[in-house]
């Protein structure tokens, strides 16, 4: 049930910036682009949120969800992240450590687009990019950029453990 609520509480705040949502004929077309972290967040917040927000009839891009065998990655997730309207970026545990994390965040600020955060099981203060070398230098200060603008936005916030 307590997921319900959330699930429902996230929901209404993308529905609040449904004026910027239009829908188009494009049949690559999404109105909401979910960035998560899948082994954190896939089987409870942003599974949850893509089914809820599909009976509003929005169209969500969840990379489990919306793409298919066959589909060119980067190219499936690029056309996703340009024609979104809202992003909702689902900030876990492991999300620093994801180079297509944060490169979709990234590319979200970039485009100007409305990004709605959502903090599950971490606080904004936890959230740094670890310069381990595993990223390209001139990834990291885009990176950088992008997560703090995101930290400092009003999102919302859900503990896995209390359901």
């Amino acid at each position: 049930m307590q997921r319900s609520v959330i699930a429902n509480k996230m929901c209404r705040q993308v529905l609040r910036y449904q004026k910027i949502i239009m829908l188009a004929d494009k049949p690559e077309h999404c109105d909401v682009f979910i960035n998560h972290r899948r082994i954190d967040t896939n089987k409870n917040v942003a599974g949850l949120l893509y089914d809820h927000l599909a009976r509003l009839n929005l169209r969500s891009f969840l990379d489990s969800k919306t793409m298919k065998p066959g589909d060119k990655l980067f190219e499936k997730i690029d056309t996703g992240l340009h024609s979104c309207k809202v992003g909702i970026a689902v900030f876990s545990p492991n999300y620093c450590q994801s180079y297509f994390c944060l490169h979709e965040l990234a590319t979200l600020m970039e485009g100007k687009k409305k990004v709605i955060p959502i903090f599950v099981d971490v606080k904004p203060s936890e959230l740094r990019v670890v310069d381990n070398g595993s990223f390209p230098a001139k990834d990291l200060a885009r990176f950088n950029l992008a997560l703090e603008e995101a930290k400092n936005t009003v999102g919302l916030t859900f503990d896995s453990s209390n359901g």
